[in-house]
């Protein structure tokens, strides 16, 4: 017996109750030792995240291909957990200690991790309680932490074994350095903001009794960046560059500093830019670094101006003039630094040359330098400029270990999705730098390396081993730096289901089954997962990569904080319930392409629920109940055997789909079965002759719509299911996927869609010549096939009560006005006389068809207007095609309701 549902859809209600049973059942991982496992790791969200519009995309995409799977009868896990998020949950202590007039240095490594600890227990845990919010059907009984101990163990071992290959090492490198957080960070945590700035000229003086060609003493170099003249090491000059190829070799003697130092040949200099003589600072620029190599300065050799605060030290030749000393980089809180000093200096002693610039009158006037927008990087979290800086760090051999995933890919063992990214992989992989690994922080997996007094490291699993291979009684000191995050995030498929250690999961849920990920992390996770899963296993982590696109505001820009367009998933949920907001995303992710957000289309979603739940309301009142079958019911009626059809054919596609990865075909076939199929032609064809048989099917093909539905609208779909009949110990998450055992049925698919176009067709002309939807019209077919014949005979009483014809005539039409419409292959008159007043019709859409073609022909001229599609605003550009298309479209309506007048 079916339980009679409420008028009202409301999701709120459903949602917490059914997710609170689902996970208190054990529902998302039920016991299924014997059948075939299927895999997904869900990309770690930082412990001290909030769900954001990307996540709610991520983990839907997710979500849906795991109820799909644990339908289909597998041994579904979704792996869920968090990152540490090193730097991130660092700064959210020590802001809670700052608000209390306290630091981190007020305590002991060990008492400020404790804190941390203390803070994650606590505050650690708000997106995991929002995942459940969006409907996340993860193995939360298994939930991971990369601090966890039995994952903390696989980092230090991969760090050891890496170490002891050689594919590990300590070397003096340029990173990017964060002065605020006094931490190395990674690519991915700078952001480059376009800032004003100047372009500042100077002289750079040729060393006594040189000159160029052209008999100046100086070489004109411009920076924008004067204060790391500071540190200045070179000149580089392109070797082709007639200018300078007599002074190659000679040296400049650097304003402030004495400094002489050599002018190179370098490929860097471009010869067409400004004087063609670029300044070269290898210890605090990532090109000059390279030139400095290549120039032969070795990385132990190379000059640092700054220390870990961005403040000017000592170089090692000493020849910083004292005043520098200690003055920060730029000026900070009214006072002057290192930069404005650097420039009053060189303008007193002649060596900076102004640039000349012209008033709004056309005035001339000589300013120190030449205003600029410079792309300028920033980190994301401390909010300062990032200085490339010259120290020490541990490295990965990253290039050595890309060589397997590139073979992977390549070979076809590894797909990406969308194929065009696997583009993008290999020119990244392929030129692939070393990968910086340490940071300096508390909070972290400590390097598992120790010191003797002589800087020599000792890379082991416990300081006991350490000692063992310093030897008795040589003093030890550990790293104080940790671990990268990405470094340890790079083990979660196989690290959270145990390895090392070779347990029952990693032997039948590693390598995982598929991997879905934004594509912005594709270098900075997928990519080191697949080295680190090669290196450590010998496998690949998962044959499949996809890459979605980003979620974007509904005008096309990339939401920031900063331009107030973020979008809370959160409160579209509460407004229109997490189904709505599932099957959105699903529908909207089309490979390759990024989604605009559109609350019309979630709020058209949330009706395409309401709609489900009217229909089986309207079951429930017919007396169909739930199933008692997977395989459809025996039927002789054609419209029953037509659905039939027509669940196994949408079944067959929405299966093709979801191979494919096809999100947004997987979701339109299922919307479009619903909707148009089921609940706009099978409900209304069956009206008034719900038989047993007719019960039997139609409350089969509702489950399967339920079934189907289910990886998309989770919430609803397990609610009707349950409220359709007693279905006691089975609850549609882990119910049977759809197999019909049926085929479809030429004959009654022939029938059906011949009864279904004439219907569409006389409603469609209806309205384009303003007849009452309800008005019914006779109708004659002169020459009609036996498709027609057939079908009129058998739907008599459904063609008068759906497409109100009545009667039908195999005869020709009486002459005078009517209106034509076409059903398969047969064509149909129907008389319009005392219908409508035909003259007045045609001079009405005569009217609007001129109107139509005049707007369409000034839009078309718009946008065949280069200038206007390359100047004009997207949002202008995209109404103008849209109108374009609307206008277009109504041309054509227009014409073909004139030429059914006749």
């Amino acid at each position: 017996m079916s339980t009679e549902l409420p008028k009202t859809f409301d999701p709120a209600e459903i949602e917490a109750r059914w997710y609170t049973h689902w996970e208190n059942e054990g529902l998302f991982r039920p016991e299924r030792p014997d059948a075939q496992p299927y895999t997904i790791v869900n990309p770690p969200p930082n412990v001290t995240g909030s769900l954001h519009i990307g996540h709610a995309l991520d983990n839907t995409l997710q979500d849906i291909m795991i109820r799909y799977e644990r339908l289909r009868g597998k041994d579904a896990l979704w792996v869920v957990g968090t990152d540490h998020a090193g730097i991130a949950t660092q700064m959210v202590v020590e802001r809670q200690l700052e608000a209390k007039q306290d630091k981190r240095t007020n305590y002991s490594r060990e008492d400020f991790v404790a804190k941390v600890w203390e803070w994650k227990e606590e505050s650690g845990g708000t997106i995991t309680r929002q995942l459940r919010r969006l409907g996340c059907s993860m193995d939360w009984s298994r939930e991971q932490f990369t601090m966890d101990e039995h994952f903390s163990n696989a980092v230090l071992k991969t760090f050891v074994d890496l170490y002891n290959d050689g594919l590990i090492y300590r070397d003096k490198r340029l990173v990017n350095w964060d002065p605020k957080l006094k931490t190395a960070i990674s690519d991915l945590e700078v952001e480059t903001q376009d800032v004003k700035g100047s372009f500042w000229h100077f002289r750079y003086p040729l060393e006594d009794g040189v000159t160029l060609a052209d008999g100046r003493d100086h070489i004109e170099v411009a920076t924008t960046r004067p204060e790391t003249m500071l540190a200045d090491m070179a000149v580089a000059v392109h070797p082709d560059d007639e200018r300078y190829k007599s002074v190659v070799g000679k040296h400049v003697v650097l304003p402030i500093t004495g400094r002489c130092v050599p002018i190179v040949a370098d490929e860097h200099a471009d010869p067409e830019l400004g004087s063609g003589a670029v300044k070269i600072t290898p210890g605090h620029d990532f090109n000059d670094f390279e030139v400095g190599k290549r120039a032969g300065f070795k990385p132990a050799e190379m000059l640092n101006m700054l220390d870990a605060e961005a403040n000017v030290c000592q170089t090692a030749d000493g020849l910083v003039p004292e005043e520098f000393l200690g003055l920060h980089r730029f000026k900070r809180d009214g006072v002057d630094g290192a930069r404005e000093l650097v420039v009053q200096r060189l303008k007193e002693s002649g060596h900076l040359i102004p640039h000349i610039a012209k008033t709004k009158k056309g005035e001339e006037q000589e300013l120190d330098a030449e205003p600029r927008t410079i792309a300028t990087p920033f980190g994301d979290r401390g909010g300062v400029v990032i200085e490339p800086w010259l120290t020490d760090q541990w490295y990965v051999d990253a290039e050595t270990l890309a060589k397997k995933p590139i073979e992977a890919v390549k070979n076809g063992d590894v797909e990406i999705v969308p194929k065009a990214w696997e583009k993008t992989f290999f020119n990244w992989m392929e030129n692939i730098q070393p990968w910086c690994v340490s940071r300096q922080l508390w909070w972290g997996h400590r390097i598992p390396a120790w010191y003797d007094g002589d800087g020599k490291a000792y890379v082991a699993l416990s300081e006991a081993e350490a000692q063992a291979q310093a030897g008795e009684g040589v003093a030890l000191t550990r790293d104080d730096d940790v671990l990268d995050t990405w470094f340890s995030s790079a083990l979660w498929p196989s690290a959270t289901l145990g390895w090392p250690e070779q347990t029952d999961l990693v032997a039948k849920h590693y390598p995982n089954d598929l991997l879905i990920s934004g594509f912005d992390i594709l270098f900075f996770w997928d990519a080191r997962m697949l080295m680190m899963g090669q290196y450590n296993t010998g496998k690949n982590p998962w044959p499949k990569l996809y890459l979605h696109g980003l979620v974007r505001a509904a005008d096309g820009a990339k939401m920031s904080k900063s331009k107030g367009n973020v979008v809370d998933p959160l409160g579209l949920i509460d407004q229109y319930g997490a189904d709505a907001l599932r099957f959105f995303m699903a529908a909207m992710e089309s490979q390759g392409r990024d989604i605009k957000m559109d609350d019309k289309r979630i709020e058209g979603y949330r009706n395409f629920a309401t709609k489900l739940w009217n229909a089986t309301r309207f079951c429930q009142s017919n007396g169909i109940g739930a199933s008692s079958s997977i395989a459809a019911p025996a039927a002789s009626h054609a419209v029953n055997r037509w659905i039939i059809g027509e669940v196994v054919e949408t079944k067959e596609a929405l299966d093709a789909a979801l191979a494919e990865l096809r999100f947004d075909a997987a979701a339109n076939t299922i919307y479009h079965f619903v909707w148009d199929r089921f609940c706009d032609w099978y409900l209304e064809l069956i009206k008034g002759q719900i038989d047993e048989e007719t019960k039997a099917v139609a409350g089969w093909t509702l489950d399967q719509i339920f079934v189907m539905l289910h990886p998309f609208m989770p919430f609803i779909t397990e609610e009707l299911w349950s409220k359709q009949g007693e279905r006691a110990n089975h609850p549609l998450i882990t119910a049977g996927w759809v197999d019909p055992q049926a085929e479809v049925d030429p004959a009654a698919k022939a029938e059906i869609d011949w009864l279904i176009a004439l219907t569409g067709a006389v409603r469609t002309a209806k309205n384009e010549l303003g007849i009452a939807p309800g008005a019914k019209l006779e109708a004659f077919c002169p020459a009609p096939g036996e498709l027609a014949k057939s079908v009129v005979e058998a739907n008599a009483a459904a063609i008068e009560r759906l497409a109100r014809l009545t009667p039908i005539h195999f005869a020709e039409a009486p002459d005078g006005a009517a209106m034509q419409v076409a059903a398969g292959e047969d064509a149909f008159v129907i008389p319009l006389e005392g219908i409508i007043d035909i003259a007045a019709e045609k001079a009405r859409l005569e009217k609007a068809l001129e109107a139509s073609a005049k707007e369409a022909k000034s839009l078309e001229g718009r946008l065949s207007n280069a200038n206007f599609v390359e100047r004009a605003k997207p949002e202008a550009v995209e109404k103008a095609r849209a109108d374009h298309a609307h206008h277009t479209a109504e041309v054509a309506r227009l014409e073909a309701a004139l030429a059914r007048l006749g």
